[in-house]
């Protein structure tokens, strides 16, 4: 009988595995690739972020120059960070937790169904085969294997969608040596696209000529569609004068920013993206893995040697991951993501300036989710009283017609 059996090969499932076989717990692992399978997706954190975890050597590259430009015209003066971000070494990454989980048992498959009695619980998987375990967890992402998300009204799923592309072009695309997160300059739009969703351009300087531009769409329900931002990408290359010399590769995005929160009382432990990890409001979640591993692991570690069993630790876990507090401020984060769909392109351009003009250790906890639930509506408060009037009007228009997520924060329920 092994302690834990995990769903997935993915960064969710060899973060949460290194963090359970730090506390010497039996582990099992279940996924249609082997774990050492190459990750295709590119994964980007501020670099302070692993610099607190003792992980910075996991960056592959980083950028001091960081900036954001929010506004129409071109000649928009950049939003200057003053932070680092960097990419991840995505090998790296993979063969640093890949190393810290020895033997462990791998088998491939897929999960097909899970049965419980009442000391473990076993997956049949779709070829037949019964893994048992003292708690299982499922790491597979958004379409999640086993995990069951809560049945309540919940707003329309929107999507964070990009796409990028890696190569060389006639000139840069981005000022040398310099990562630009968010740059909203769009006066190669016309009027009638300028009044469609706001798209914004992801960019940054690869070194030895290399370039990375991703023309990305930062939530909408339904999502917007490759094709859509496919061709914002070339008429924002071209009115800058740049064509695309060479394509090293092809990078498409798609991931739902506000799924429901998976039931807390089942008997199988979410993940990752199983878990409704993504940030509601910004996208990001490998910072928040990395952060919160350790602590579900040690609550695990805790339960299995007090002897819980079956509900018990998989409450163990639950109420480790969403806790009360962690509760209140996603309900706080899916309103703010909520009001920013809602918003043209200059009522956007004015709450990212104004958001960006918070204290830094303000933005960088709301964006982290590092703040406590105070200080995240202390800093939406600021930030309500600093911004235009535009962006005034539709946070108060925001209560009216989404008032119930701020209940539910209210309330720190699911």
């Amino acid at each position: 009988m092994f302690d834990v059996l995990i769903i997935g090969a993915g960064p969710a499932a060899l973060i949460m595995a290194s963090a359970l076989a730090n506390h010497g717990l039996s582990l099992q692992g279940l996924a249609p690739t082997t774990p050492d399978t190459p990750w295709p997706n590119t994964y980007g954190v501020w670099c302070d972020e692993l610099e607190e975890l003792g992980l910075k050597d996991l960056l592959g590259q980083s950028w001091q120059n960081t900036v954001s430009y929010f506004g129409r015209e071109a000649a928009t003066q950049p939003t200057r960070h003053h932070r680092d971000y960097g990419l991840f070494d995505k090998d790296k990454l993979q063969q640093h937790f890949l190393t810290q989980l020895g033997d462990m048992t791998w088998h491939c498959g897929k999960a097909a169904t899970v049965t419980h009695t009442s000391d473990h619980s076993c997956v049949t998987t779709e070829a037949g085969e019964d893994l048992k375990a003292k708690l299982v967890i499922d790491t597979t992402g958004h379409n999640a294997a086993l995990v069951q998300r809560s049945i309540s009204k919940n707003p329309p799923v929107s999507y964070q969608v990009a796409y990028g592309i890696v190569g060389k072009f006639s000139k840069p695309p981005v000022a040398p040596g310099q990562f630009s997160l968010m740059d909203y300059r769009a006066e190669h739009l016309s009027a009638e696209e300028l009044a469609g969703p706001p798209t914004f351009l992801y960019a940054m300087d690869m070194g030895d000529d290399v370039f990375f531009v991703e023309e990305t769409s930062l939530a909408l329900a339904p999502a917007m569609a490759y094709d859509t931002l496919k061709d914002r990408l070339q008429k924002r290359l071209t009115a800058d004068g740049v064509e695309v010399s060479e394509v090293h590769h092809t990078e498409y995005c798609l991931f739902p920013m506000n799924l429901p929160l998976p039931d807390l009382n089942q008997r199988v432990l979410g993940f990752g993206g199983a878990a409704s990890m993504v940030h509601p409001a910004t996208g990001y979640m490998v910072g928040a893995m990395l952060r919160r591993a350790p602590d579900v692991a040690v609550a695990i570690a805790t339960a299995i040697s007090n002897g819980d069993v079956g509900e018990a630790l998989a409450q163990a876990g639950w109420q480790t991951l969403w806790t009360t507090e962690r509760l209140r401020k996603h309900h706080i984060y899916q309103f703010g993501l909520e009001t920013l769909m809602r918003f043209n392109h200059r009522e956007l351009c004015q709450f990212f300036d104004s958001f960006f003009k918070l204290p830094q250790t303000k933005w960088a906890g709301f964006l982290a989710d590092t703040l406590s639930p105070f200080e995240l509506v202390m800093a939406m408060v600021t930030m309500f009283s600093q911004t235009t009037n535009p962006v005034r009007g539709g946070l108060m228009g925001g209560v009216g017609t989404d008032g119930q997520l701020l209940f539910k924060s209210l309330m720190g329920k699911v």
